[in-house]
């Protein structure tokens, strides 16, 4: 079994001679470790640090996905110049909880980073991630053009494309988006939160958007998702405009497959534009296919917990 680290240069390595990693050696790095029987621990109360905490307890601890040593990359949403309440970015006290556990699992570094919609140095700062992730003992870099590298992905839709070099250098890729309603998709969950790891003319992607971030997710291969549901974003996704676009949930999930997050995540937030089942959303057809995940959230352990205040 060869690291998380290792798994993405094998790939990205093959951009030179148009090489791609071959279908057993994929099948040797699997998301899951447990498959389809993953846990999906969704907890709900009002601390959104108690949440993180006992979310990622339920799934194994952290320790089961942070090695001594790991340099670990945490990347939420801070794409956009909006403050926690409006539902646009990643809450900060989610993101510095998910740093102090990475950490307290001897992590040697941990690095949260995106590449933002809006100027980052705004972004960074009105999201209050900047902060809070600091705080914890994060290093947070803004996304300088001269780190991307051009690498191969080898997806159906992203052949080769720009990704930031410290998310191809570290060992672990925590993904930490916030659920959000998406003008185009529809939903704007954890797959499509990795298209902050890239830079180039992402617009582009947006021609074929399913494939594409289900093309990211078969790349960077997170080893935890922990989705932000303290307050999700119902309308005018993915940015939002006024705290009357945000629905305060007080919840947090977390699992290893992604797949089943997303799924989960669409329920919690399709209600308001007629409640599909996540099986009407191509990024999910297609990532399921293609053996990343399951869109059954229940299969497996599925635990919902409660915690009082």
């Amino acid at each position: 079994m060869i690291n998380r680290r290792d798994f993405i240069k094998t790939i990205a390595g093959g951009a030179a001679a148009g090489a791609f990693l071959p279908l057993d050696r994929l099948a040797a790095f699997p998301l899951s470790p447990e498959g389809a029987g993953s846990p999906l621990a969704v907890v709900t109360g009002p601390d959104p640090a108690a949440l993180v905490t006992r979310a990622v307890e339920l799934v194994g601890g952290m320790n089961t996905f942070v090695s001594s040593g790991d340099v670990v990359f945490v990347k939420p949403n801070i794409s956009w110049d909006r403050p926690p309440e409006q539902g646009a970015t990643t809450n900060p006290a989610v993101v510095e909880t998910v740093v102090r556990l990475v950490l307290e699992a001897g992590a040697k570094k941990v690095i949260v980073a995106d590449n933002t919609c809006n100027d980052a140095r705004r972004c960074y700062v009105h999201s209050g991630i900047k902060e809070a992730a600091e705080k914890a003992g994060a290093d947070v870099p803004f996304m300088e053009k001269r780190k991307f590298v051009e690498t191969n992905i080898g997806g159906k839709a992203v052949r080769k494309w720009d990704v930031y070099r410290e998310v191809l250098d570290a060992d672990k890729i925590i993904n930490v988006p916030v659920a959000k309603h998406h003008g185009l998709s529809g939903v704007t969950l954890s797959m499509k939160n990795l298209m902050g790891l890239v830079g180039g003319a992402r617009n582009r992607m947006h021609q074929r958007l399913d494939t594409s971030i289900v093309d990211l997710l078969a790349f960077f291969r997170p080893s935890l998702t922990i989705l932000d549901a303290v307050r999700i974003l119902v309308e005018h996704g993915p940015q939002g405009g006024t705290i009357k676009d945000a629905r305060k949930l007080d919840t947090v999930a977390a699992c290893v497959d992604p797949v089943k997050i997303d799924a989960w995540g669409i329920t919690i937030l399709d209600e308001a534009h007629g409640g599909r089942p996540p099986a009407d959303f191509a990024f999910i057809r297609d990532a399921e296919e293609r053996g990343l995940g399951t869109s059954d959230f229940r299969a497996g352990a599925f635990i919902e917990q409660t915690l009082d205040g």
